[in-house]
C-alpha cells in the first residue's frame, strides 16, 4: 500500500495506515509535522536522509491533514518524533534534532 521508495519517507494517509506499517517494521521512526511549521521544514532533509542511511522505516505524519492522528498520539507540538520498536512506543522526541542523535535511538532501538 505504501507509494515510497525504498529509502524514502512513507506519507501516511490513515490511522489503519500508520499500525500496519508500525507491525510491518522493527524499527519506525514517525514524523509528526505540518506544511507550515518552520522547525518541520529544518528537519525534513535529515528526515529524509535517515530515510535513505538507516534501516527504520521513516514514516511523515501531516498533523493537519491527519489531525485525529495527531491528537489520539498526543502530539500537542511539531516537529514529534515518535519511535516504535517491535510495534510499541519506544521514545519520543520533540523539536529540531540532530542526525547523529536520531541514528543513534535507531541504533539503540534495533
Amino acid at each position: 500500500m505504501s507509494t515510497a521508495q525504498p529509502g524514502e519517507p512513507i506519507h501516511v494517509q490513515s490511522k489503519e495506515h500508520l499500525d500496519e506499517l508500525v507491525a510491518e517494521h522493527d524499527v519506525v521512526l514517525v514524523d509528526f509535522h505540518a506544511d507550515w511549521c518552520g522547525p518541520c521544514k529544518m528537519l525534513e532533509p535529515t528526515i529524509e536522509e535517515i530515510a535513505a542511511d538507516s534501516e527504520a522505516a521513516v514514516l511523515k505524519v501531516d498533523i493537519d491533514e491527519l489531525q485525529d492522528l495527531a491528537r489520539d498520539a498526543g502530539v500537542r507540538s511539531v516537529p514529534t518524533l515518535q519511535f516504535y520498536a517491535g510495534g510499541e512506543q519506544a521514545k519520543r522526541l520533540i523539536g529540531v534534532q540532530d542526525k547523529g542523535d536520531l541514528l543513534d535511538v535507531i541504533a539503540e532501538l534495533s
